[in-house]
């Protein structure tokens, strides 16, 4: 950083987002983010980062001025040192991005989405079932992934592979961060299924007549550049997977801390849209991400300097108490849609709707079945760079 930007006087900030103890427990550092002031310099990865609400969202509207062409991640995907590829999706501007959206909108318009409606409640009525046949489970892995991992490829048209989808998962969410140890190691990972990785996401693993096939067919017809396909499914698979287990995750953990919860909504279902999107604002799934500057930017009276990674902080957004009332409660009488887990402006996350539909599918079956849920121990997260997701989740269940 230049002596420009120490003039400037946006406040330094030492410690590192990325720390272990920091991915653990990520909250007293997002609460010195915001404190802090309305934007900080963060010394380790030479990079700025905002966590107040109101400054997130106005960086994640501004295409023109905080670009997603330099990559999602703290590398700068433009330049030869970069250790990740790009994604066709959430990592092009207009008009490049315009385009692929406007593919991706046409295929999966919301008549498209209802109509997985039926089989995502068969499937949840089959994993309850299941797992009421235990009266203790792991709710983020019984409940959470094995129901994601499952009808959300379906319905795409790709082949579930539970095993190896949480891999490309664990990789593509530590990619986005340093090249640290977790990096390292999921990488390695992945190295391991890199044959069934790259064959998964090509035109032969698809089902005909299915979401992914129509990708490729719009590839075909020229709507898209060529070879962009594969990139746009995996882009729409890593999205729409990883971030819904662990907001099904988190809703769990959240209700069974609050059995009186579980109760008034097995009496008024109403409250049941509420659920998953105050979950997802409380334990954001990605909780951060990164843009570029294009050029001196002005926000909040400080200028940033052009060419610079800026750390927009999800999950210290979703908690400002500039904007929620109690910010760090679990409150299903909240409307928490204006939160910013979904994302914000031309990248906003397209496939949320199915998120909620799978999220209510999952909750709707269990509570037909079931009278209380309760922790049976410590919820235990997995830790990934850039994703907040539960490794674990002990549950005790009493049946109906």
């Amino acid at each position: 950083m230049s002596e420009a930007a120490v003039s400037n006087a946006i406040p330094t900030l030492v410690a590192d987002p990325f720390a272990m103890e920091t991915l653990r427990n990520p909250y007293p550092f997002h609460q010195e983010l915001r404190d802090v002031g309305p934007v900080a310099y963060i010394s380790k990865y030479n990079s700025y980062a905002v966590g107040r609400f109101e400054e997130v969202k106005a960086v994640l509207k501004d295409w023109q001025s905080f670009t997603s062409t330099a990559g999602a991640g703290l590398s700068d995907i433009r330049k030869p040192d970069n250790w990740r590829p790009s994604g066709p999706v959430v990592e092009a501007d207009p008009p490049n991005h315009t385009a692929v959206r406007n593919v991706l909108t046409k295929i999966i318009s919301p008549a498209v989405i209802r109509g997985w409606q039926e089989s995502f409640d068969k499937a949840a009525v089959e994993l309850a079932e299941r797992v009421c046949a235990r009266s203790e489970v792991d709710g983020a892995i019984d409940i959470a992934e094995e129901f994601v991992t499952t009808v959300f490829p379906q319905s795409l048209g790709l082949v579930p592979h539970r095993k190896n989808m949480v891999t490309v998962g664990n990789y593509n969410f530590n990619a986005l961060g340093p090249k640290n140890e977790l990096f390292l190691k999921s990488q390695a990972e992945l190295n391991e299924i890199s044959e069934w990785f790259a064959t998964a996401q090509q035109r032969e693993g698809v089902v005909p007549g299915s979401f992914a096939e129509k990708i490729f067919l719009a590839e075909d017809s020229g709507e898209m550049a060529p070879g962009l396909a594969p990139g746009v499914v995996r882009s729409f698979l890593r999205g729409g997977m990883d971030t819904t287990i662990s907001g099904i995750g988190s809703s769990l953990m959240l209700l069974s801390r609050q059995p009186a919860l579980w109760k008034t909504l097995r009496d008024d279902r109403s409250r049941l849209k509420y659920v998953f999107d105050e979950a997802i604002r409380l334990e954001s799934p990605i909780q951060s991400y990164f843009r570029t500057t294009t050029r001196p930017v002005e926000l909040d009276g400080f200028v940033l300097e052009p060419e610079t990674k800026v750390q927009v902080f999800i999950g210290a957004a979703n908690r400002d108490p500039r904007k929620w009332p109690h910010p760090d409660s679990f409150d299903i009488q909240r409307n928490a849609i204006p939160h910013l887990a979904f994302g914000q402006g031309i990248h906003a996350c397209i496939g949320q709707l199915i998120a909620r539909m799978e999220a209510e599918s999952v909750f709707n079956a269990l509570l037909d079945r079931i009278e209380v849920i309760e922790p049976a121990g410590e919820p235990i997260y997995r830790l990934l760079n850039t994703l907040r997701t539960l490794d674990a989740l002990p549950l005790k269940l009493t049946l109906h």
